[in-house]
This record gives C-alpha cells, structure tokens and sequence, in this order.
C-alpha cells in the first residue's frame, strides 16, 4: 500500500537555552528549598492558527475539510476563514454531532450542505464511517481540524484514523491542524483488549484516558 505523506502541524512553544558548560566547572548553585507558589504558564495556540504555515500548502490545491462546531480561529470558522482566504474548499466531512454541532451524542448525522457556506457536507457518523475513494475523488489535500478530550471512547480519534487510512489508500495528504489535550497531565483507566474489543469508540489498543 502506497501511503501518503502526513502533514502534522503542531502549535507549540519551545524554549531552548544554549550556554557554555565549562564556565559552571567548581561553582554551586543555589536551589530554592521550597517550590514556588505559581508557575507562570505560558500561552498555547492550537494548530489552526498557523496559518502562514499551512496556507501556501492549499495554494492551487482542491482542498476538503474534517470539522465541527470547535473549529475555530478567533471568531471564524475553518471553512469560513479558507473561503475568506481565496482556498478552494471543495467539500467538507464532518464527524460525531454534525459539521455545526447540532446533533445530539449519537444521533445520525445525514450528509447535505452547509447552509451558510454552500458546501458539500459528508456525514463520517453512521454506516459511512470511511471516506470512499468516490467522496475523495478530486480531492488535492485534506484538512483535519477536530477538538479531542484525549479519552478513547470520544469518536473524534477515530474518524481521524479512517480519514487518514482512506487518504493513505488515494495517495492524499492529511493536514492536521493540532489542538491541545485537556486531560495531557495524566493517564487512567485499562489499557483496551482489541483483539477481543474494538469499534468506534474503541478502535486502539490505549488506556480510558
């Protein structure tokens, strides 16, 4: 199988400190005995809003998008802010709850159009869980933009996984606009038995959260 190329944009701040360690030889250093009250945090933009990074990646391209209600920079929507920019966004796949949100958990999405855009929409909720090589054909680039809760039961991992199984089988690059994990800071629950246990809402072998 012939796999596309996985382009993963991550937001992040990385701080580097570059110093000579010749000049801390025969010198102390004196450590604070107690830990500070507040730790200064500093800020995270989620993927989305690296823009020069990813727009000339669309130029010239047929561009389609994975999104909800969450895809969001500053006040746009990912579909309303590509058009805004001149992107040829030629349809739109949407997970769990619909493009704009208003299914309830569980409840069919039907595939239709985006009233305020035009757009094509693709349910990925229901018996149609994998884009076909029919929904992607003229299709250049996709562009992923979901917000997960890092719990492995949220169903949002898994139409991230058939999106980029489906792409990977039609030679498409995905995009992933990357959004942080609220539950980052730890890890719970048992590990799932997926040789015996696997769907939608359990499709790895990783831990509740």
């Amino acid at each position: 199988m012939k796999f596309s190329v996985l382009a993963v944009m991550f937001a992040a701040l990385v701080v580097s400190a570059c110093g000579n360690a010749g000049a801390l030889e025969n010198q102390t250093v004196d450590v604070p005995a107690e830990k500070p009250d507040r730790v200064e945090a500093l800020p995270i933009f989620p993927g989305i809003y690296n823009v020069d990074m990813y727009l000339p990646m669309l130029e010239d391209k047929k561009v389609a998008i994975v999104a909800n209600q969450a895809s969001i920079i500053d006040t746009l929507h990912l579909a309303d802010m590509l058009l805004k920019e001149g992107v040829n966004v030629v349809k739109a796949f949407c997970p769990e709850h619909g493009f704009r949100g208003t299914a309830d958990a569980g409840q069919k999405v039907d595939s239709g159009k985006d009233e305020k855009t035009g757009l094509d929409v693709v349910s990925l909720y229901g018996n149609n869980k994998k884009p076909t090589a029919e929904q992607l054909k003229n299709v250049d680039v996709v562009v992923f933009d979901l917000q997960d809760v890092g719990v492995r039961f949220y169903t949002y991992l898994s139409t991230l996984h058939y999106v980029m199984e489906a792409c990977a089988e039609s030679d498409i690059p995905v995009i992933v606009l990357d959004r942080p994990n609220p539950n980052a800071s730890y890890v719970d629950g048992p590990v799932l038995d997926t040789a015996n246990y696997r769907s939608f809402v359990g499709m790895h072998p990783v831990p509740i959260v």
